[in-house]
């Protein structure tokens, strides 16, 4: 249950430094301040909804296609948690397929360092080990 509930925070706050990370570096890419909790919780939701589904989908009909399955995945992320709520606003295609890009990557790695830096103990199985 712990592992859970740890998995569940890493995976929001991954998904929020990606946010932040686009919304600093890209002009079309924009959050309020105030949508921005509403915008992680709706697009975490949507990506662990759909992140399984596609996957399945792409080993069956088209397996060339797995590697780009979290991309599309964090794209339609994107495009439900803009339509959801009104803090989340994405303007030209460049802040769409960059925004893509900066949010999936933002992810991947706040994935893998925060775990390092947040979770070390709670992760950790009952002897102790990794």
């Amino acid at each position: 249950m712990v592992r859970m509930l740890a998995s569940v925070a890493l995976h929001l706050l991954a998904n929020a430094v990606g946010l932040l990370i686009a919304t600093l570096v890209l002009s079309g890419f924009s959050i309020t301040p105030t949508a921005f909790i509403v915008a992680v919780l709706i697009f975490t939701v949507v990506e662990v909804i759909l992140g399984p589904l596609m996957i399945k989908i792409s080993v069956q009909y088209a397996p060339a296609l797995r590697g780009g399955v979290a991309l599309v995945t964090t794209l339609a992320g994107l495009v439900v948690t803009t339509v959801i709520t009104d803090g989340l606003t994405i303007n030209g295609l460049t802040a769409w397929a960059v925004g893509t890009l900066i949010v999936w990557l933002g992810g991947v790695l706040a994935a893998l360092v925060l775990p390092l830096l947040l979770f070390r103990s709670v992760l950790r199985d009952e002897n102790g080990r990794k």
